[in-house]
């Protein structure tokens, strides 16, 4: 299936591993053209040679902390002219009410939930602007199966659901789709990190992280890549009566699974 996006510039944040990098594996592919954001340059750098190389497409990248106002607003004027935004930094931690004090919360909140709301605010303008665009959240599931345990993930993805929504519910006035979607457990290196950290306290052995993966749907988290593929898919015309809508890919948790 052509996904028609072919010469369209897509903004991608978190870009330099696990879900960003697979997003803009997907997008590449399918011949646009990437602006790619994140704190880590080195792995971004080479993420977009790779990408420029095997695609036959520009990749450009961009340092920033989306904590910051400026970096904010710097990156907003880089992509100027983009037509698909992807949100996806983040790195809220685990932990019950008792484990996450003020300032962690604060600070995870900074660049998932207050990051995207930043971003979108001045990237939605200047779609607004030039005529159209696509706004794609990468949210997360615990924001509607809430965890006890990863609390401040589950308050701040049950926000940007409802900012999500809200937003995209008017969104087509101004010819702009904003969707969400939500993943399960995803196998990046972050999530093998958080349960190796989870075998280590119950096991007593890091090496026996595997085991908490056994009660997934098919035995195994979700792939990178398959969150990937339906942001390229959302974000092209295919996809063009969607808007203000979250896609929940856990592999059923959510509704019941074990």
């Amino acid at each position: 299936m052509d996904l028609h996006l072919r010469g369209k510039r897509v903004l991608i944040t978190g870009a330099s591993k696990g879900i960003g990098a697979a997003a803009a594996e997907a997008f590449a592919e399918e011949g646009a053209n990437l602006l790619l954001a994140a704190r880590s340059g080195d792995q971004l750098k080479a993420l977009a040679d790779r990408l420029r190389s095997a695609h036959q497409i520009d990749a450009a990248t961009s340092i920033v902390d989306l904590r910051k106002a400026e970096d904010v607003a710097r990156l907003a004027r880089e992509a100027a002219d983009i037509d698909v935004l992807v949100n996806n930094a983040g790195d809220i931690p685990g932990g019950s009410i008792d484990k996450i004090d003020e300032a962690t919360w604060r600070h995870a909140w900074e660049l998932k939930v207050f990051g995207y709301i930043n971003l979108t605010r001045q990237i939605y303008a200047q779609m607004k602007a030039k005529g159209g665009g696509v706004i794609v959240n990468d949210i997360g599931a615990a924001g509607e199966k809430f965890d006890a345990n990863y609390i401040c993930g589950s308050a701040g993805n049950a926000a940007l659901m409802a900012f999500t929504r809200a937003l995209g519910g008017k969104s087509l006035a101004d010819n702009i789709r904003v969707v969400g979607i939500n993943p399960g457990p995803v196998g990046t290196d972050r999530h093998v990190t958080l349960l190796k950290t989870r075998a280590k306290h119950q096991f007593g052995d890091e090496s026996r992280y595997k085991e908490f993966q056994k009660s997934l749907p098919l035995g195994r988290p979700a792939h990178a890549r398959e969150i990937g593929d339906l942001m390229a898919f959302l974000a092209s015309d295919r996809a063009g009566y969607t808007s203000g809508v979250i896609y929940t890919v856990d592999g059923g948790i959510s509704a019941g699974w074990g």
